[in-house]
């Protein structure tokens, strides 16, 4: 085939992983918006400086649905520690967080399988906590004098008062107001943010599918310990959020990577890229830097490994299996889906390709300030 030809076959492929997943994303942007409208980030900071280790649990939980990429949760974190949560809580936040997310869970269940969709949020809780466990367990604990504010005692008096939105005796916005705030928030911040990533993801994703021989992916990354280890040098300095990763996992495992494989590229490749690691080192020292590294690699390359035996003990091929959920999205939701993530993609795209000139000009002046600012809006 000629250049033309495989452009037009990685095209067609990207388009069909598109409509595949198009439902399911805007599912998980409905979700993610209405996480972000109903849950108070203050009161939930303020819970996360207690115990060394309920805190962290509950900062790995609470990391899972929030849809935001390694470079996109760095302010949240930040804003976390400086609330008062310990070092632990915001490491563990700072690997759950980007790992998962309701939009990439709905999305690897429709590219992929059930398994894989429970198996890549349990993963990323597992690292988030052993990470989280690991830096409190090295770090003498903090005086309590950042919640010594009222509020800050009525949560700790109460856990259940801390998780909810902001006390009814002020005045708060009213349930249909909030509703709207979500879907705003939906479509103006996390899908402006993601657009340009997953972008990337299913063109890459299309690129895989059409240009790479099945037997050179079955051969070198089917399975075993090297397989794992090579996705994992792959995936810790690339750039890459949760949402466009997906789609590439997808590809690989059609390709005949196996699922640990692919579970390994998931987990490391939206925790870690050399930006994110460079503000990590900056908020939390070089210890704890350390430690999330360790834990990311050691619990994806584990999981990953679980996984390949799980589906080998319920005689199940990934292979095979990929992609069935999207099959029960009937066609005209496809297409409706498709439709509306493009027109929503519109406006964010154009503002991208208008600031690429002043972002380039940025760069190459050495504008580092500029570029972190940048990177930090990402979802995903």
């Amino acid at each position: 085939m000629n250049v033309i030809t495989y452009a037009a076959e990685a095209l067609a492929q990207s388009w069909h992983i598109f409509l595949e997943s198009s439902v399911y994303i805007i599912f998980g942007l409905l979700a993610g918006g209405l996480l972000r409208a109903f849950l108070d980030p203050d009161a939930v900071s303020r819970h996360l400086g207690q115990g060394r280790f309920k805190s962290v649990f509950k900062a790995a939980l609470l990391g899972i649905p929030i849809p935001l990429c390694s470079c996109g949760v760095l302010p949240a974190a930040a804003a976390m520690k400086k609330q008062g949560a310990n070092n632990g809580a915001t490491t563990a936040f700072l690997i759950s967080t980007p790992e998962s997310g309701v939009d990439s869970i709905a999305m690897t269940y429709a590219l992929m399988d059930p398994v894989m969709t429970v198996a890549r949020p349990v993963a990323a809780f597992a690292a988030a906590a052993a990470a989280g466990v690991a830096e409190n367990l090295f770090t003498r604990p903090a005086p309590a004098s950042g919640l010594s504010s009222p509020e800050a005692s009525a949560g700790r008096q109460d856990p259940a008062i801390a998780l909810l939105p902001p006390s009814r005796a002020k005045t708060s916005p009213s349930f249909g107001r909030k509703i709207k705030s979500g879907l705003f928030y939906a479509v103006n911040e996390i899908w402006n943010d993601m657009v340009l990533w997953f972008l990337a993801g299913l063109l890459l994703a299309g690129i895989i599918t059409a240009l790479t021989p099945d037997e050179f992916m079955a051969r070198f990354l089917g399975g075993g310990m090297s397989s794992m280890l090579v996705m994992l040098v792959v995936g810790i300095p690339l750039y890459i959020c949760a949402t466009a990763s997906t789609p590439v996992a997808a590809a690989l495992i059609l390709k005949g990577v196996s699922p640990g494989a692919a579970l390994v590229f998931l987990l490391a490749g939206p925790a870690t890229n050399l930006t994110s690691l460079t503000v990590i080192l900056k908020l939390l020292g070089r210890r704890a830097t350390a430690i999330y590294l360790a834990a990311v690699a050691v619990v994806s390359v584990l999981a990953g490994l679980a996984v390949d035996q799980v589906y080998a003990g319920l005689g199940l091929s990934a292979r095979a299996v990929a992609g069935q959920a999207a099959e029960l999205v009937p066609a005209w939701a496809e297409l409706a889906g498709a439709a509306i993530l493009i027109i929503l993609s519109i406006r964010p795209l154009w503002r991208r390709l208008k600031a690429l000139p002043s972002s380039l000009g940025a760069t190459f002046k050495g504008d580092s300030g500029h570029a972190s600012k940048t990177c930090s809006t990402g979802a995903g």
